[in-house]
């Protein structure tokens, strides 16, 4: 910009020049401060009013993107989770493997082989966008950074993010992670309604770690009116991405912006937004806009934040249907769900509180890592064979066979690993409940022969 001004300004010019030029300059400082262009093939933003769900601004909103340090939200969701169902406390300490501290900064710089607390971690992820940290708690939480990222993917789909998938915890460049404006969004409001005890954490500027004081990346806290979090993140796939809640009164909007040329420009943009469409939010809440995790997916977000047509979800590990077709599969679900009223009798609020976050455990014991998710889904799954015991278009009613199927059948499933696929049919998300981890198809149909004993309709497939 500095160039081009230079050429104009060192020419001899007419007062219709002059004029011209003014105008030139001034177009040029709005792009500049505007920061990312709708020309570039980056950028996506989208403003989302938390009180209703309404979208208020749209731009490549539902286009893929490269989430950067944007991943350290949902990796943040996964350990506000663990909090809150007492399998950690914010004193718990997480240890940091060779792997964990060899990760390139931004980091703590944590030696392998030591560890700091849940607390530090998150202050460490919310304001450094500590890489090592990111990886340790994946490490804590899902034994490998590879399966912790499975879990994500899954968990995204659970809150209607349909548009996002995760290779790693952090965000560090991988092709394969992306997202969309809009899901992030989606993210950002899960986190402010499921966990208010811990989202005060994103609004934290900066920490003490040591004799240090570590200072936060996200330059509109205390800026801007009403900013309280969330996320910033980068990388040069990326540009620069904001993820930003902000409440004024009775007004609350999440607002994202994707791809920004610079630091500078990308906040200079959500101020914009921020400015633009908080007081065309609306004062009045209707109430939680994202489902709580035991509720059903297919009710995990309101209509308003749902693009109007949805991404297609990946699918890490297709289903590989040995013993039958496709076809006789959903032969087989079809005579299923008509069966199903002899395995559940009922399959709301019981069937939720049977896989209910354990109860807290004295710090003294051990917390063995199969605790970490009751209910597997298909990301997670074990592999080999499996055996189908259900069909349904509720996840919760789905984990719901898999219970009444253990306690009515134990020895037939006692070695197997109960999970849920969903798939989509006609426009509808579905879910199969099924028990994995049979080494052979003769162990999944021994297994089915005892089921239909008891008269539970079941088939075998391979994973």
């Amino acid at each position: 910009m500095r160039q081009a001004w230079a050429r104009f300004s060192s020419v001899s010019v007419s007062p219709f020049r002059t004029v011209f030029v003014g105008i030139v300059a001034m177009a040029m400082t709005l792009g500049a401060v505007g920061g990312t262009s709708a020309a570039s093939s980056k950028y996506a933003a989208i403003v989302v009013d938390a009180n209703t769900g309404k979208t208020l601004f749209s731009a490549n909103a539902d286009a893929p993107r490269y989430p950067a340090s944007l991943t350290k939200m949902m990796t943040l969701y996964m350990l506000f989770e663990a909090l809150d169902g007492g399998r950690l406390s914010l004193s718990s300490r997480v240890p940091f493997s060779a792997q964990a501290a060899a990760e390139p900064p931004t980091k703590l710089g944590v030696k392998a082989g030591n560890s700091i607390t849940v607390e530090t971690a998150i202050y460490s992820m919310v304001t450094k966008s500590a890489n090592d940290s990111a990886t340790a708690v994946a490490e804590l939480l899902g034994g490998s950074q590879q399966k912790f990222a499975r879990m994500m993917t899954a968990k995204a789909r659970r809150l209607g993010m349909s548009g996002t998938t995760f290779q790693n915890a952090h965000g560090l460049p991988d092709s394969a992670q992306k997202t969309t404006a809009r899901d992030m969004a989606v993210l950002g409001i899960a986190l402010r309604e499921h966990f208010p005890r811990y989202y005060k954490y994103f609004s934290a500027r900066s920490f003490q770690y040591g004799r240090q004081r570590i200072n936060g990346h996200n330059r509109l806290l205390g800026r801007i009116k009403g900013v309280d979090g969330i996320k910033t993140g980068y990388t040069r796939a990326s540009g620069f991405n904001l993820a930003s809640s902000v409440s004024d009164g009775n007004r609350s909007i999440v607002a994202v912006v994707m791809g920004g040329q610079s630091g500078r420009s990308r906040d200079a943009q959500m101020a914009e937004l921020i400015k633009k469409y908080l007081p065309k939010a609306s004062t009045r809440d209707s109430g939680p806009l994202i489902a709580m995790r035991g509720e059903s997916p297919i009710a995990a977000i309101a209509s308003a934040i749902l693009p109007k047509r949805k991404a297609p979800t990946p699918d890490p590990r297709p289903d590989v249907i040995v013993a039958l077709s496709e076809e006789e599969v959903l032969e087989a679900e079809r005579q299923q769900m008509a069966e199903q009223e002899t395995v559940v009798e009922e399959t709301t609020a019981p069937i939720v509180q049977a896989y209910a976050e354990p109860a807290p455990r004295p710090k003294s014991a051990p917390r063995p890592k199969a605790d970490v998710d009751p209910i597997r889904t298909s990301s997670t799954a074990p592999e080999g064979w499996a055996v189908q015991v259900a069909s349904s278009p509720s996840a919760a009613e789905a984990e719901g066979f898999l219970a009444k199927t253990t306690k009515r059948a134990p020895k037939a499933v006692a070695s197997a690993s109960p999970f849920t696929v969903p798939f989509v049919k006609d426009g509808t998300t579905y879910y199969r409940a099924r028990f994995g981890g049979f080494g052979s198809k003769t162990a999944a149909w021994d297994a089915c022969a005892a089921l239909k004993k008891k008269k539970i309709s079941c088939y075998a497939v391979q994973q």
